[in-house]
């Protein structure tokens, strides 16, 4: 019998359904590491969320553990390197937060358009001031989505119903995708240029770490709006906030942060330009129940279906 560990608050519905197919599952909250160090001996399986970082260290001392399965999209907090040396196959469930992520991308772009936060926080201050929150619509405006996967597709969408123009940056996509989606290709210097808003949906890798930085502010229009709802060391924070204070941006909202939670000294925290939420992407109560639903479908395969389409190293492990 496989012996599996669930972690990071995923939906007991994991645990049932593969209770059902005879495993035998224990569901235990984020542990601090010395406490995860400690017990992960006897699982052949974990399934975590974005609060736990399974790394070469910790994944030197998993014996037995033939998978680990990242419950959502990203998995830049697992070395996949150090997994396929040890043997152990990767996986993610990247189709469970799609729509959750973004709609809340949406309603970012139209707290950022319309001021909706700071309007709020006025009127329960007991002040009335209309004139000082006026907008602007995002029909007319160009939205440069930067990574064009599900849920950048799924925000591309909803803004051409708002009347806005897409600009896709992409670079492993061919042209002829994006225009059957009604968008239109560009680089990343070209859309970034072009955009009175812009929205991050890239993985986290060297490549893209900082992609937005202060090069990259500087050669964006007066006035734009960027909304980041991917991974948080696509924006290099301090350059954000120069470009804030200079007026380079006119707002910026934010799901994620380079470190979670944030440290009090960030300079974003607090900012007037700034809208923040913690992590909010994938909390509704519908992604939950389709991440645990994945979870355990990626489990089931893996174990007992010898599938592997989840898998993201299943070359390295001779997998196909």
């Amino acid at each position: 019998m496989h012996k599996i560990l669930l972690t990071d608050k995923i939906s007991d519905k994991a645990a049932l359904l593969l209770r059902d197919q005879h495993f035998e599952v224990d569901s235990l909250p984020t542990m601090p590491r010395e406490k995860l160090l400690e017990c992960l001996g006897d699982y052949h399986a974990i399934a975590i969320r974005s609060a736990t970082l399974i790394d070469a260290e910790l994944i030197a001392k998993l014996p037995n553990v033939k998978l680990i399965v990242r419950g959502g999209v990203g998995f830049d907090n697992i070395d996949i390197a150090a997994a396929s040396k040890a043997g152990i196959a990767v996986a993610n469930t990247p189709g469970a937060n799609t729509i959750a992520t973004a709609e809340l991308t949406f309603s970012m772009l139209l707290n950022l358009a319309r001021n909706v936060v700071a309007a709020h926080d006025s009127m329960v201050d007991g002040k009335w001031q209309r004139a000082a929150f006026a907008g602007i619509e995002l029909c007319g405006r160009t939205l440069a989505v930067l990574g064009f996967g599900r849920i950048g597709r799924e925000v591309a969408l909803r803004a051409k119903a708002f009347g806005m123009h897409v600009l896709a940056y992409d670079p492993f996509l061919p042209e002829a995708f994006l225009v059957e989606r009604g968008v239109e290709q560009a680089t990343f210097e070209t859309a970034i240029r072009h955009a009175d808003f812009i929205s991050l949906h890239l993985p986290l890798d060297d490549a893209t770490q900082h992609i937005l930085d202060a090069t990259a502010f500087a050669s964006m229009k007066l006035g734009v709006r960027v909304v980041n709802c991917a991974r948080g060391g696509l924006i290099d924070e301090n350059a954000a906030a120069e470009a804030l204070q200079n007026g380079q941006l006119a707002g910026l909202a934010l799901d994620v942060y380079e470190t979670e939670p944030p440290a009090k000294e960030n300079p974003l925290i607090g900012h007037p330009g700034v809208v923040h939420v913690p992590h909010l992407g994938a909390s509704t109560a519908e992604a939950q129940a389709k991440v645990a639903d994945e979870v355990a479908e990626v489990m089931v395969d893996f174990f007992v279906n010898e599938k592997y389409a989840n898998v993201l190293n299943r070359k390295e492990l001779s997998l196909e």
